[in-house]
């Protein structure tokens, strides 16, 4: 944290760009916003503090500006239905457990999660459910935490009805270091849907997982995470989708820090460690919008956008650049034809990446051949559709790829625009067989494109 308590020149002002983070900058009211004290709190994204107000911050908050935050999810295979329940159960990969029949006329427990969170003494986890039911069924979700060492002694319990689950819940200790032990209560009849219970680090109103990290959620709550930095405000803006990640999270930020540009992450923790950036109308729409709004926010046009990302954030490159049409799309193990991904776990990749099914039955609901052309087909159809003429593709791919083994020379294939810049680099091995190479030439491209395209130096030689 940086506490700012008078102006600064040009050159505290870019030293101060590269030693602090975004949302990280407190200003006093007494100090004047103009000049290069104001470049850098609009490019730090700073607020503005009273005397009091900042000795309140220091005392009661500054805790939640820990160095690296962390979430986890409890998925349906860490799940237990209680043996009580006498209706029928079937489980759906990682898209999660369908339970239907009878639940009783009070709540009793239905399910628990078979391990616990540690909590320790301060400290603020928030949660997060996923789940879908019948209005016939009713839920509440119960944390009890035990004494550290303890298998019985109870020291806090908490019950939240599905009016809190509407939003986040936190949960405080106030008390000794302890684990948490989360189960499921519901009453009535009809269908429930367990998908997932996220738990993460709080930091309260201060973002999500970063400092300034966005968190937007669906009617059907799926999450989506964004963080933005304004960087040094000038183009490009550089937007790099997270790859696959079972630690939920952002992925990429000190190297995309360290461009000096504007950039923005994108992450998502939906199934196992992603589904792809794909959902229904509403979800995709939060990406494009959330992009567009950054650009705006900048004072940027898609001529000063590119879109990168590696293996499962390709796709989501790929995918978001059809409806944004950047100035350049950068990918690292490129991954297009999802419903082919999934087949090639039958044969190909047995046992390999079993996501790609879960994927294809959250999109499609089986896993046919028809569904699989079609899971392939809502990507090239968007692509086949889309101008290229004023975009570039830079892509480094494994030549003996397990997972999408078609992806580059498709993407070549199938761009008919004259005059579009291709720039490939093959490197022998299955899809996670030399990720160091693909990153190390992705990075240096990335640096490439940057320093011709708009001017820009490395940012310490600014």
């Amino acid at each position: 944290v940086c506490v700012l308590n008078r102006c600064v020149n040009e050159k505290e002002a870019r030293i101060l760009l590269k030693k602090i983070r975004a949302y990280t900058m407190f200003v006093l009211d007494s100090v004047e916003l103009n000049g290069w004290t104001k470049w850098i709190y609009e490019s730090r994204i700073g607020k503005i503090y009273s005397l009091n107000e900042l000795q309140e911050f220091m005392s009661d908050d500054i805790k939640l500006f820990f160095p690296s935050g962390y979430g986890e999810k409890f998925d349906a295979l860490s799940l237990s239905i209680s043996q009580n329940f006498g209706g029928s159960i079937s489980w759906d990969g990682y898209n999660g457990v369908l339970l239907n029949g009878e639940y009783g006329d009070d709540f009793y427990q239905i399910a628990y999660w078979r391990m616990n969170v540690p909590l320790f003494n301060e400290q603020v986890i928030d949660f997060w459910l996923e789940y879908e039911k019948d209005p016939s069924v009713n839920i509440q979700l119960k944390f009890e935490q035990f004494q550290a060492g303890s298998v019985s002694t109870v020291q806090n319990r908490w019950v939240f009805s599905e009016k809190d689950l509407e939003s986040v819940i936190s949960i405080e200790n106030k008390k000794m270091d302890g684990p948490i032990f989360a189960s499921l209560l519901a009453k009535g009849q009809g269908k429930l849907r367990i998908t997932n219970l996220h738990d993460r680090h709080s930091r309260k109103s201060y973002g999500v997982f970063f400092p300034g990290g966005e968190r937007y959620v669906t009617s059907k709550r799926e999450e989506l995470f964004m963080y933005f930095d304004p960087g040094d405000m000038k183009p490009p803006l550089n937007v790099y989708f997270s790859g696959y990640k079972t630690q939920e999270g952002f992925e990429g930020f000190y190297m995309m820090r360290n461009m000096g540009a504007p950039f923005l992450l994108i992450s998502e923790s939906r199934l196992e460690g992603g589904a792809f950036y794909l959902g229904d109308k509403e979800y995709e729409n939060l990406i494009v919008s959330g992009i567009q709004d950054c650009l705006k926010q900048l004072g940027f046009d898609r001529s000063q956008l590119i879109l990168s990302g590696l293996s499962m954030g390709t796709f989501g490159a790929l995918y978001n650049g059809c409806k944004l049409r950047p100035h350049a799309i950068l990918l690292g193990k490129p991954l297009a034809s999802l419903g082919d991904m999934a087949n090639n776990e039958r044969i190909s990749r047995p046992g390999g990446f079993p996501t790609s099914l879960d994927v294809l039955s959250k999109n499609y609901g089986d896993m046919s051949l028809k569904s699989i052309d079609a899971l392939n087909n809502r990507f090239w159809d968007l692509f086949d559709q889309t101008d290229w003429s004023q975009t570039k593709f830079i892509v480094s791919y494994m030549l003996e790829d397990d997972y999408d083994m078609t992806a580059y020379n498709r993407l070549i294939s199938h761009i008919d625009d004259i005059g579009v810049e291709i720039i490939g680099k093959g490197v022998h091995g299955r899809h996670n067989d030399d990720t160091y190479s693909i990153v190390a030439w992705f990075k240096n491209q990335y640096d490439g494109i940057l320093k011709s395209d708009f001017g820009r130096g490395y940012l310490d030689e600014e």
